[in-house]
């Protein structure tokens, strides 16, 4: 059995959940979200606390599989729904900056044109300045997949650091050809 897939997943104030023979609605102050269920898993709802168990049917190891994505993914819904999830993002390099062009993001990173990210829906971009970037959304999926397809358009390189990086992102620096 699943370590994770153990833990109950405990619900706020606010927060329902409502769950079929094939999918789990969460829904809370931010939104609503939905998953899948697999035929592997239950999952039902006792005071105040979502619990997902492995029904047997199907190999064991992927049942234990499902078990603990299944409940991650419950967990990561109830998280959304109530306080939502966040991802900042900084541009480095002499020039490059970005703009908002109503809810797309146009990047200018050191090509000969700019580059037009569109995010998703349920996904909110917000400018603290024109070199960082902040993406917030309930789905905590959807979140980090926009981050990544916008760091991809410039990632970070290893001799100037410059490009896309995460807030955080230590960026391991390679020295240069170096003259003997």
């Amino acid at each position: 059995m699943s370590r994770i897939g153990k833990k109950p997943v405990s619900l706020p104030s606010g927060v329902t959940v409502d769950i079929s023979a094939s999918e789990v609605k969460v829904q809370g102050s931010k939104g609503s979200l939905q998953f899948p269920l697999f035929p592997e898993v239950t999952a039902e709802v006792v005071e105040n606390e979502v619990i997902v168990k492995a029904t047997g049917v199907g190999s064991t190891k992927k049942a234990s599989a499902l078990h603990g994505l299944v409940r991650a993914h419950v967990a990561n819904m109830v998280e959304g729904v109530t306080n939502g999830y966040k991802k900042e993002l900084e541009i480095q390099g002499v020039g490059w900056n970005c703009k908002m062009t109503g809810s797309d993001l146009e990047l200018s990173v050191g090509f000969c044109h700019t580059v037009t990210v569109t995010p998703p829906e349920g996904i909110s971009v917000k400018l603290e300045s024109p070199t960082q970037i902040i993406i917030t959304g309930i789905d905590k999926h959807a979140v980090g997949q926009y981050a990544a397809n916008v760091r991809s358009v410039r990632p970070p390189e290893p001799y100037k650091g410059k490009g896309i990086r995460y807030k955080d992102e230590q960026v391991r620096r390679k020295s240069g050809k170096s003259l003997a």
